[in-house]
């Protein structure tokens, strides 16, 4: 039961949701995140970026309850500076897929996210300069057999024709202990088995003693449905596909026009 803004946990995406790539966090949404805290609100984010970039990203925006970084991969505490949960890829088998996806598809672009979050590029293309650039991550470039150990994720970036073609591709591609994520129209992701950010929400919620049906998500993409199924109230920005909007109990602004901040406003007005 939802008396006041203290037994909720609001959790939202990132990218095109919460922020854009070239105008950041809009400030209707930073003001009203910091009034929601201040008022006993926790608030969070889902993202399938590390820690670094999530830090970048944010600059002094309180987060008060752990993010789910990485699509879910690491449950981070940002006031503590330290993981809570690390999950990672089988180093061999996905290696195999990686070395076979390149021998199919010569000029896509391959990205490795370790432990610690820096990001490793054994092969490099526009998609990954962009990415490395939008959100403002550190990367190095590296041979695939010289990335160091515990892999977050796999992140191949291409047009969205080549990854259409992946997609199929990798259809055929026997799988253990992992699969495969589309999580943007320029990124295919490999993530390790059981692990999401619906999963990670699960587990955040246990961790913290919030009841699920006291979780409300804000996502935008295709890669946001299932962790707003997992909610217990689903929000969507205006710019979400309408197959995304179909999912939500409710569809605010775009992200430009601070949507984040207007739900989290109407909250404000309803609990205090």
């Amino acid at each position: 039961m939802i008396e006041s803004l203290a037994d909720l946990l609001v959790v939202s995406d990132m990218d095109n949701t919460l922020l854009t790539a070239k105008e950041g966090v809009p400030s209707c949404n930073r003001v009203t995140i910091q009034l929601f805290c201040e008022l006993g609100g926790r608030f969070t984010v889902a993202t399938g970026r590390p820690v670094e970039s999530v830090r970048a990203a944010l600059g002094d925006l309180p987060l008060s309850c752990p993010a789910i970084t990485c699509g879910g991969s690491v449950l981070y505490d940002m006031q503590a500076d330290a993981p809570l949960e690390k999950h990672f890829l089988p180093r061999e088998g996905a290696t195999q897929v990686i070395e076979t996806v390149m021998s199919q598809f010569a000029d896509i672009g391959v990205e490795i996210m370790v432990e610690d979050g820096r990001l490793y590029i054994v092969q490099a293309n526009r998609y990954t300069q962009a990415h490395v650039q939008e959100e403002k991550m550190h990367s190095v470039l590296c041979p695939l057999d010289q990335v160091p150990d515990n892999w977050a994720k796999v992140v191949f970036a291409a047009d969205p024709v080549t990854l259409a073609s992946l997609q199929s591709f990798c259809a055929s591609i026997p799988m253990e202990e992992m699969y495969f994520l589309h999580t943007n129209l320029m990124y295919y992701e490999i993530m390790p088995a059981g692990v999401s950010k619906a999963q990670a929400l699960r587990r955040l919620c246990a961790m913290q003693n919030i009841p699920m049906e006291n979780t409300v998500v804000i996502g935008d993409y295709y890669n946001d449905i299932d962790l707003m199924r997992a909610a217990g109230h689903a929000v969507a920005v205006g710019n979400a596909p309408t197959e995304v909007k179909l999912v939500a109990d409710e569809v605010v602004s775009t992200c430009r026009n601070g949507g984040v901040g207007e739900y989290l406003y109407s909250l404000i007005r309803k609990y205090t």
